[in-house]
């Protein structure tokens, strides 16, 4: 089956008046559709380098990025743009969340941005708010929603136009242990109903919970 994700010799540097960084060599995976990936390594490792060029945020140096077999850096910035924002889904360690619009507005964003209708988007807002369990928190602001609740907004967000990968960027290092455990819990329940996770994450009880694991040092896969 052909995968949902496929890397192949990706590179990544970066120049600067002190040289040349080379921060990923050589990164070659699959990733195929549904399955739930935790990627590790120690700081410095290049795990958010490459989950920004796996969501197209950044653009490799050499190699390829195909997604269902398709060469996605082909692609121009617009079309590219496009892709991004109807196919991937981002969650960070911090939400951020507009904290001027409640639960309800900042899920619903990426929809009104896109063109989606209103009504349509608004009820579809609300079922995911609840499928997150915040149905009782739509209208709560994110000053007034704990830091579990705020990631859980995010992730709701993340899931507005219903992309089939989510890339989640250390989504528990700001929680509580047990705040976090029950975050990383809602994503693998939102796995099982098909969803594609990429999760960078530095603590190995929750990777652990992930279908696999790959372990990076020093720019590479290890």
């Amino acid at each position: 089956m052909e995968p949902i994700l496929r890397t192949n010799s990706l590179n990544k540097s970066f120049t600067s008046s002190r040289g040349s960084l080379h921060v990923l060599k050589d990164i070659t995976f699959d990733i195929q559709e549904g399955e739930m990936t935790a990627v590790m390594g120690p700081s410095g490792a290049g795990k958010s380098t490459l989950l920004h060029i796996l969501g197209t945020l950044d653009r490799p140096t050499s190699g390829d990025l195909l997604y269902r077999g398709k060469d996605i850096f082909r692609l121009k910035n617009d079309e590219l743009a496009d892709f991004r924002n109807k196919r991937i889904g981002f969650v960070f360690q911090f939400h951020h969340l507009l904290p001027e619009f409640n639960a309800l507005e900042n899920t619903i964003m990426p929809a009104l941005i896109a063109g989606a209708g209103h009504k349509e988007s608004l009820k579809k807002a609300e079922g995911i708010l609840e499928e997150v369990g915040l149905s009782g928190r739509v209208l709560h602001r994110p000053g007034e929603l704990s830091g579990g609740e705020q990631q859980r907004v995010a992730v709701a967000r993340a899931l507005m136009l219903e992309p089939e990968v989510v890339l989640a960027d250390e989504p528990t290092g700001n929680l509580d242990t047990e705040t976090g455990e029950n975050l990383f819990k809602l994503l693998i329940q939102l796995n099982k109903k098909g969803i594609t996770f990429i999760i960078v994450t530095h603590n190995d009880a929750l990777a652990s919970l992930c279908g696999r694991i790959i372990r990076m040092k020093d720019g590479r896969i290890v």
